[in-house]
């Protein structure tokens, strides 16, 4: 490993985008304790206290808490393009620029960042219109309020504007890597945590022992995971042209048993916070209850919880993945499924298929993320990072190692996964 480390340092272009997103990561780190104009943070430390914002305020590296110019973090942009996906499913304009290849894939990022600037200023806005009765709004006029949600949306416009600089000159996928770098910074915090749950005999040395041993096998799960693949037989038939011979090799379609990623844990997770963010603010008795029934780790919460993840990770997979454009590729292309006919026995097979690893994708992620609140019912112990939190860390370690590990290859280095 180390001299793997030293190998990476030597390539000089490698060493340039490593220190290049190192230094970004710095830039939007310091940007996290930037207080918004027009707000007092201490007059809402109780609230977001509370934990209903915890994901949320985890995924911005504690920006929200510090109701800092970052507190959406990029938030906006994670729903953006999840709207523009749906979308691209039901306007066939946009579903064939998203075939157009590069030209089309630059397009539909534009949609995404202007959905993201409006995203972005309705939620600032909101924020601040909900913050203005907690007596954290120094300026409760319409100029205040609008101050403070053109702040919010800069901040977001910004950290967008960051995470393409990392995709263009640095390493790995910027947005990605935002969020990563956002959770690992809660990292000390959660030490520091468990430190003073055993000082304080809260916690004790044995039940960490067995957290630490439980988080070894779930991070060895995930990768595991993440990595499985189901390998379908491709064969191409042999045709002659001219005096040449084409065709006729064997290759294979990999289907990953996870397609939909942490997309779905995400998703679920808005749409379930969705009626507590909205109830918060109404001091009537009957929204305290609403905020009751969906408050996280409730039966509600978990049983809609798991159908949500479950949904979100058949439609986000079918979106990535069409059953009937693969088989009619073959089609055109001479090749098949040894065993199956071309056209709709492939198809139905790959359906088939698909179907079953995602619902092996879908309860893996449902255990990941209810393990958390299993262990602290056993422990009797809040556990800081949750199973989602893990998912993203793990998930962009991988992608992030791989773009490395084919940096080195180019130039003959060994990499970190010999």
């Amino acid at each position: 490993m180390l001299e793997t480390i030293r190998n990476v340092w030597k390539i000089a272009d490698l060493r340039k985008k490593i220190l290049f997103t190192l230094t970004m990561f710095l830039v939007f780190r310091v940007g996290a304790y930037i207080t918004v104009p027009g707000l007092d943070p201490e007059a809402v430390q109780e609230l977001f206290g509370s934990g209903l914002f915890g994901f949320v305020d985890l995924i911005s590296g504690g920006a929200l808490a510090n109701l800092s110019i970052f507190a959406l973090s990029i938030g906006p942009y994670i729903t953006s393009s999840i709207i523009i996906n749906l979308l691209m499913v039901v306007i066939p304009s946009w579903e064939n620029l998203a075939k157009e290849g590069e030209e089309g894939r630059r397009k539909i990022e534009k949609y995404t960042r202007y959905g993201t600037v409006i995203l972005g200023f309705a939620q600032g806005f909101a924020t601040a219109w909900g913050l203005r009765n907690t007596g954290a709004v120094l300026n409760t006029s319409f100029g205040g309020l609008l101050l403070i949600a053109l702040s919010f949306t800069a901040g977001t416009a910004v950290l967008m504007w960051i995470g393409d600089l990392i995709t263009q000159k640095g390493i790995g996928n910027g947005i990605s890597l935002i969020i990563f770098a956002n959770i690992v910074s809660r990292v000390p915090t959660a030490a520091i945590s468990l430190y003073v749950a055993i000082r304080t005999g809260a916690l004790n040395v044995f039940a960490l022992i067995a957290l630490a041993i439980l988080g070894l096998v779930v991070v060895a799960g995930v990768v595991v995971v993440q990595e499985g693949q189901r390998r379908i037989p491709v064969q191409y038939a042999k045709r002659i042209v001219g005096r040449k011979m084409y065709g006729g090799q064997s290759t294979h379609i990999p289907l990953r048993v996870n397609q939909a990623g942490v997309i779905p844990v995400i998703f679920a997770s808005s749409v379930l916070m969705l009626p507590q963010m909205l109830t918060q603010f109404v001091n009537k008795p009957w929204a305290q209850n609403i905020a009751k029934w969906f408050a996280f780790g409730s039966p509600l919460h978990i049983v809609l919880y798991i159908a949500f993840i479950i949904l979100f990770a058949y439609f986000y997979t079918f979106m990535q993945f069409n059953p009937r454009d693969i088989s009619d590729n073959l089609k055109k292309s001479g090749g098949f499924i040894p065993g199956l006919r071309p056209g709709k026995p492939t198809t139905d097979y790959l359906y088939k298929v698909v179907n079953r690893l995602t619902l092996v994708g879908a309860l893996f992620l449902i255990a990941i993320v209810l393990l958390p609140l299993l262990l602290s019912s056993i422990f009797k112990y809040n556990i800081g990072l949750g199973g989602n939190a893990l998912l993203i860390v793990v998930g962009v370690a991988l992608e992030t190692m791989k773009e490395i590990e084919a940096q080195m290859a180019i130039r003959h280095y060994g990499g970190f996964m010999r």
